[in-house]
């Protein structure tokens, strides 16, 4: 039987990546993205190499994403895995400088489309049954904090929590789940998170030689094809290049 895996924001970073990963492995795809335009051209590329379905989504729509789920087509409607990478971080200012929508448009996707997607796909998961797998996109900053990241490492933090709940509701269904946490990834979630600022962007990652999207597509998929019997709890990943520092410590003025 064809394994087929439903990939929320497909159209750049870690979800395009793992989509061409398991697109070369013969997986079953169903793509969603809110682009149009990049859905189509990724399910052209792709469908030379396996059965490729698209869905142009607001994962933050959640009557939207039901009546998707609900009408898959029987060849996609059993899923052997889905990989919730939709997400986004905005600004890097101080919590007191932010925008409400820039905090609302990061909770609404990273928490709010993540559960509606997991909550309504879950029972087609559990219809798999052993060797199912939910991989979730989360973060350092959901373990570690730092300047400016506030709400985002907060939804993070949400992300493994949540994975780690599901992981106790599942047992006995054979459904596993991992919180996959980078650390410094080069890929166009950054450009967002600097509202396009290329040369913030290039700053970022000049000589650091960060984690690719394909590193991640690698990981994700040798999660998901590990053993059955075997769950990845949660792994966090960085480039050697990054590592911790000595707690900030702000000091009175002789």
């Amino acid at each position: 039987m064809t394994s087929t895996l439903f990939i929320t924001g497909a159209t750049s970073g870690f979800g395009e990546a793992c989509a061409r990963r398991f697109a070369a492995a013969g997986w079953s795809l169903v793509l969603t993205g809110r682009r149009e335009d990049r859905l189509q051209a990724l399910a052209d590329e792709l469908s030379a190499h396996t059965s490729v379905l698209t869905l142009v989504l607001d994962v933050r729509d959640r009557q939207a994403v039901r009546a998707a789920v609900e009408s898959l087509p029987q060849e996609f409607s059993r899923l052997r895995g889905l990989i919730n990478n939709a997400g986004l971080a905005l600004g890097t200012s101080p919590a007191q400088e932010c925008d409400l929508d820039d905090w609302d448009a990061m909770i609404d996707t990273n928490v709010k489309g993540l559960v509606y997607t997991t909550r309504l796909l879950l029972p087609r998961l559990i219809a798999h049954g052993t060797g199912a797998s939910i991989v979730n996109l989360g973060s350092i900053a959901g373990n570690w904090p730092y300047p400016g990241s506030h709400v985002y490492g907060a939804t993070k933090a949400f992300v493994r929590q949540f994975s780690l709940n599901l992981r106790c509701d599942l047992q006995g269904t054979g459904v596993r789940v991992s919180n996959i946490e980078p650390g410094l990834c080069e890929s166009e979630f950054s450009l967002v998170r600097f509202a396009g600022d290329q040369n913030k962007y290039d700053a970022v990652y000049a000589g650091a030689n960060p984690i690719q999207p394909a590193d991640i597509a690698e990981t994700i998929f040798w999660i998901m094809n590990a053993p059955a019997h075997i769950n990845i709890n949660s792994l966090e990943l960085m480039p050697v290049t990054q590592s911790w520092n000595n707690f900030a410590i702000m000091r009175a003025q002789p």
